[in-house]
């Protein structure tokens, strides 16, 4: 199966949510990490999920959402590495893993101590995926925390073999 064009949402149903079905994302999960970055850069994830108009919750604040994107991210953790990033997808992903809330002027706020822990634990994995696959992402990596609003130390890298 090959992968979706990053221009195209990766299309997630109700029924595949409630049964915790990750098919949308076989033809990534398939490729090598090079070729994951290349056909998944700017990945977008449009979930199909019927709400109440006057439901006035977020999508991460929907436990179903929250528990198909945690078993995503169990098992292809380089989701948050692909994912489009200035509209909005990489920062919705995390506050479905991570404890959040959200301030009208200041958007959502991550629990500082949860996203320290997750994205050092994040950096180290994905620096070994990419190092695994013969390719360096340091840079994409370091990016992708200054989205979530985590200042990388400029000598985190220096330490790690």
């Amino acid at each position: 199966m090959a992968p979706p064009p990053c221009s195209d949402p990766l299309k997630v149903s109700a029924d595949q949510v409630r049964g915790l079905d990750l098919s949308p994302l076989v033809g990534l999960a398939s490729l090598a990490p090079a070729a994951v970055l290349t056909a998944a850069s700017g990945l977008q994830i449009d979930f199909d999920w019927p709400r109440e108009a006057e439901d006035p919750r977020e999508l991460s604040e929907i436990a179903e959402l929250r528990l198909w994107s945690l078993r995503a991210d169990a098992l292809h953790p380089w989701l948050p590495l692909v994912l489009e990033r200035s509209g909005g997808q990489l920062t919705r992903h995390v506050a479905m893993l991570l404890p959040h809330g959200f301030s009208p002027t200041e958007g959502i706020r991550f629990a500082p101590e949860s996203l320290e822990l997750w994205i050092t634990q994040r950096l180290f994995l994905l620096d070994h995926w990419a190092a695994a696959g013969g390719i360096e992402c340091r840079a994409n990596l370091g990016q992708m925390a200054a989205v979530l609003g985590y200042e990388l130390d400029p000598g985190f890298w220096s330490v790690i073999p």
